[in-house]
Parts: C-alpha cells; sequence; structure tokens
C-alpha cells in the first residue's frame, strides 16, 4: 500500500537460504490495522524473489511462517538445486523491471477471454482466486468503491496515512526512495466509473491536470478461502503473479482498495455464487499508458547478508 515497502531481506550465506521479514514501522495504523496489506505487499516481493531465483537457474523451495514465535519473519527461500519445471514462473523476470501502477485512463476494449483465462491460471497456480466480476456484481463492487471513497474524504485516518506517504509536487523524479510521488498520482478523475484513489487528497498539484476515465472498468478480484496470515502472504504472491504475466501481455494494471479498508464494505465484496471467500485486493486492468517507476529503497536498506 501507498509504496510503503514493508519488507526485508536476509541471505544466509551457509544455509542458501534467503528471510523475508516484515517491517513493521512501515505500517499503515488506520488503512491496514491488521497488516493484511503489509503481508499482501510482503507477498508481491517473495514472489519477485522467486521469479528472479528460477530466472537465475535455482530451483527454489519456499516455507510460509517457518517461524511462529517470530511474528516478523515471514517466509524462508532455500536454494535448493538447478531449476528444473518451473519454466513459467522464470519466464515472468523481464516483467518486473516493466510492472508500474498505472493511475492514467485505460481504453474501452476488452480483455481478450484467453488472456483472463489465464490471468486466473495464474493465481490459481499459487493457490488463489481470480475473477473478473460481471453485471450487477461489478455494479455492486463499484457501488462499494463510491461508498468507501465518500468515507475517506471525511475520514482523518485516512488523511494521515496518506501524508505520510505521498510527496508534493516539488519533488522530481527519482528524489525520494518511498511513497507515492506527485508525478505517479496520474490525473484527476473528472468522469467514468473507474476506481480511482486521489493521492492528492485536497492539496493542489501544479500542471495536474483532468480527465475521464473508463466507464465500463475491467476490475479482477484476488480471493482466498480462508483470511488468516498465511493465506495474505499467499494472495499477494498471486496478485504479483498475475501483474506480471498481464504486464507481459500488454496490459496497464493499478490497484483498488479502498472498500478493503473498511471492515464492513469488504465482506460484501465476495463471491456472490457462493458466499464464501475472502477479496484480499482488487486489480484493474486494461489497456492504456503506462505509469511511471515507483522509488524504490536502495539494497543496503533492503538486503542483509550473513555468513
Amino acid at each position: 500500500m501507498h509504496n510503503a515497502q514493508p519488507w526485508r531481506f536476509r541471505y544466509l550465506r551457509h544455509a542458501r537460504t534467503f528471510e523475508l521479514r516484515a517491517d513493521f514501522e512501515r505500517t499503515m495504523p488506520h488503512s491496514d490495522p491488521d497488516t493484511r496489506g503489509l503481508h499482501l505487499g510482503c507477498g508481491a516481493a517473495l514472489l519477485n524473489l522467486r521469479v528472479a531465483t528460477v530466472h537465475e537457474g535455482w530451483h527454489q523451495e519456499t516455507a510460509l511462517l517457518p517461524d511462529l514465535a517470530d511474528r516478523a519473519h515471514l517466509a524462508s527461500v532455500l536454494l535448493a538445486g538447478h531449476a528444473d519445471g518451473e519454466r513459467e514462473l522464470g519466464a515472468l523476470h523481464p516483467a518486473i523491471h516493466q510492472r508500474h501502477s498505472s493511475r492514467n485512463p485505460f481504453e474501452e476494449r476488452q480483455i481478450p477471454e484467453p488472456v483472463r483465462e489465464a490471468l486466473c491460471a495464474a493465481a490459481r497456480a499459487e493457490g488463489v482466486t481470480l475473477t473478473f466480476p460481471t453485471s450487477w456484481h461489478l455494479r455492486e463492487v463499484l457501488e462499494l468503491f463510491q461508498e468507501a471513497e465518500a468515507r475517506n474524504l471525511t475520514d482523518p485516518g485516512s488523511d494521515q496515512d496518506l501524508a505520510r506517504w505521498t510527496v508534493g509536487d516539488d519533488l522530481r523524479v527519482g528524489a525520494a526512495d518511498e511513497g507515492v510521488p506527485s508525478y505517479a498520482y496520474g490525473p484527476r478523475k473528472r468522469g467514468g466509473k473507474a476506481p480511482m484513489r486521489d493521492f492528492a487528497g485536497s492539496r493542489q498539484v501544479a500542471g495536474r491536470y483532468a480527465a475521464d476515465f473508463e466507464q465500463n472498468p475491467q476490475l479482477a478480484l484476488v480471493s482466498t478461502v480462508h483470511d488468516r496470515p498465511e493465506d495474505w502472504l499467499r494472495a499477494g504472491q498471486a496478485m504479483e503473479r498475475v501483474l506480471l504475466l498481464a504486464t507481459l501481455h500488454g496490459l496497464s494494471t493499478s490497484f483498488a482498495t479502498q472498500p478493503l479498508e473498511w471492515t464492513d464494505l469488504r465482506w460484501p465484496l465476495r463471491d456472490p455464487s457462493t458466499g464464501t471467500g475472502f477479496t484480499q485486493i482488487v486489480l484493474r486492468l486494461g489497456y492504456g499508458p503506462k505509469g511511471p517507476g515507483a522509488p524504490r529503497r536502495p539494497v543496503s536498506q533492503v538486503l542483509d547478508i550473513r555468513p
């Protein structure tokens, strides 16, 4: 959330093992009180690590929450030998550096069904469900976003989280290593039904224009059967796997989380046909401009190498 980058990696040379650890100082007390969003972000970082190890020729064995006595230790990745049979995962590697969130309007062009099926299969490979709501379910999802956005306008806690993780229009590209800079806000929403968070809040950003967004947004729900930290990590990995594959298919993507930040609005997002499942993240996909690269913390701040 908000490009907080709440992760740290530790590499143990003697054990050929990476540890993924949560950085709880990068939480959002109001928008993410149970750290579900933190786990999703760390799960995405974990998927990128898995992709990179396979790309470099390693077979990896991943364990989630390997030490229940250590809440910050989210996963371990053992480099267990030469990669074999994981070509689909390794093929995603080029997209790691290409994928950026795009908060620009997308075209009304529909995503072809074979591409949708491939994205759903990518989520299933991580033990997670990806669905594209349509008809009345899509309308209900969009109404939940409208309700959440209306609440956020008068919610001081939401403003506090935004104030910490956004920066003003005087920041040049590349001058920060965290948060959402103004050049990545995208235009102000003038019309359309696509759910867009305005990272500027009530602030004025010089040179920022307004635009019409999609009337028929293409949203995808990432859902799990249960709602535990392990499920959040799996959902984060599935989310990133879907986003990387979407990038290779020429799609632009962004996140939509507003109703997920309100307990009473999150539950109605579930699968209407079964009434079960927990929605972990909503993705917006389509054909449109690629977003600018987000700032990233230097390696020295996120990687610790031990003997």
